[in-house]
């Protein structure tokens, strides 16, 4: 789940580490592959086939992951159109979705004019 995800690159850039490998699911390899557009994952290498795949992710020590709100819970979910979705800290952070065209940020969301889940919000 991204939840775990966006914990352990949170946690492997603190810790100096220069990449870390979690395993393959389509909903992580769709979060960090929006990561990797605004900078917060260098890159992300998937590696293997069948159900043995990984997600091999490069942290981006450049710009660290300071801090992570999930908008959306298991038990609550929130969902919001494209007018009501706002810049996150001044515009430094970054709101992901889940739309029906799929995981976007909130400004690419809000250029298509689509709206969805709220995922989480990072900066």
């Amino acid at each position: 789940m991204y939840i775990n995800l966006l914990i352990s690159i949170k946690n492997a850039a603190r810790a100096g580490k220069a990449s870390l490998k979690t395993p393959y699911t389509t909903m992580d390899a769709a979060v960090v592959e929006v990561l990797r557009r605004y900078g917060f994952v260098k890159a992300v290498e998937v590696k293997g086939r069948g159900v043995k795949r990984i997600l091999d992710i490069e942290v981006n020590p450049d710009r660290p992951i300071r801090g992570v709100t999930f908008v959306s819970k298991p038990s609550l979910k929130r969902y919001g159109g494209y007018r009501a979705l706002k810049p996150v800290k001044q515009g430094h952070g970054l709101l992901v979705l889940s739309t029906p065209r799929g995981v976007k940020s909130a400004m690419d969301a809000r250029r298509e004019q689509v709206g969805g889940q709220l995922l989480f919000e990072i900066w």
